[in-house]
């Protein structure tokens, strides 16, 4: 468990960090996202003691950072957004390196070493040359590092940056064995469509503040709830539109093409009255459902960054 209560960090007369506070509970697959500049880097960086926060509280598994810092760190796996690797060591090495700084040795390293290479997809490097894997086996390689002393908490600061899209999907992967393993992981990233897929939580930063932290699936319910109705009708609209334009829940009506997009503010019971009435009029009705929600559109709306918006999300409708 992570918890953070009130931290604080300036650089200068710049606040980076104001009063950020975040409960990642045990098992968590927490994604932690925001605009450049947001403050993400510079909170991981005080989670690992890499930067002294100017003020507030960090636990990690009840240990206080501050009070403890060896004893805490010695919970965590760290994976930095810049991965530093010993090129002239063999991969198998390497993991041994690592090892013997827990005071993992001898047979122990290595049948542990072993173990992590196969768990990240690795088996059968262990006797290449470290600067001869591709940036993806690289990241896998850092991901074993950070295994092996088998920490409950691991922290990843932007681990897919600059990966293919295959190697995105493995590493997705990777992270689900993890979820399975009961590991809580805090992950940064800027992928959204990624983090919504493998995390269970959520944690939006902008200007040095979290301005939102829920579970996920919780967050997405909610968008759900008050996003459009979509509404799918073959042959003549007329009629599905003369009644949802004097429908008192009906905001605003959008066509594309076969299908009408409705600002609806009713709740479920409306919705499956509105679906009777077009039914009884015999309007041809082949699909009624809310369009779902995004963590795209939960994180735009949420931080007010029109420009990404623009990037996210495509529009191609007209209204009427």
């Amino acid at each position: 468990m992570i918890e953070i209560e009130g931290l604080k960090k300036r650089f200068g007369q710049s606040i980076a960090l104001d009063e950020v506070s975040m409960h990642v509970r045990d098992g968590a697959m927490y994604g932690f996202v925001g605009p450049n500049g947001a403050g993400k880097t510079t909170t991981i960086r005080c989670m690992m003691g890499l930067l002294a926060a100017d003020g507030g509280k960090l636990l990690i598994n009840g240990i206080n950072m501050e009070k403890e810092p060896k004893k805490a760190l010695s919970q965590i796996g760290y994976i930095p957004d810049d991965f530093g690797v010993y090129d002239n060591l063999k991969v198998l090495e390497y993991m041994e390196f690592f090892a013997s700084c827990y005071g993992i040795t001898g047979l122990s390293a290595r049948k542990r070493s072993m173990t992590l290479l196969d768990q990240v997809g690795l088996e059968g490097k262990s006797d290449f040359y470290v600067d001869s894997l591709s940036k993806g086996m690289k990241q896998r390689l850092c991901l074993a590092r950070t295994l092996v002393h088998n920490p409950s908490i691991l922290i990843m600061d932007e681990p897919t940056a600059g990966l293919d899209p295959r190697t995105r999907v493995e590493f997705k992967e990777i992270l689900k064995d993890l979820k399975d393993q009961k590991k809580t992981v805090f992950i940064s990233s800027h992928i959204l469509s990624e983090l919504s897929e493998v995390c269970t939580d959520i944690g939006i930063i902008d200007e040095g503040k979290v301005v939102l932290e829920a579970p996920i699936d919780d967050i997405l319910n909610q968008i759900n709830i008050s996003r459009q109705l979509v509404i799918s009708v073959s042959g003549d609209q007329t009629t599905a539109l003369k009644i949802l334009r004097s429908h008192p829940c009906v905001e605003t009506i959008t066509i594309r093409q076969e299908d009408m997009v409705v600002g609806f503010t009713g709740n479920r019971q409306d919705e499956i009255m509105l679906l009777q009435q077009l039914v009884d009029a015999e309007v041809m009705v082949y699909g009624f459902a809310r369009e779902r929600g995004s963590l795209e559109s939960v994180f735009m709306q949420i931080t007010g960054h029109e420009e990404e918006r623009m990037v996210l999300i495509h529009e191609d409708e007209s209204g009427i």
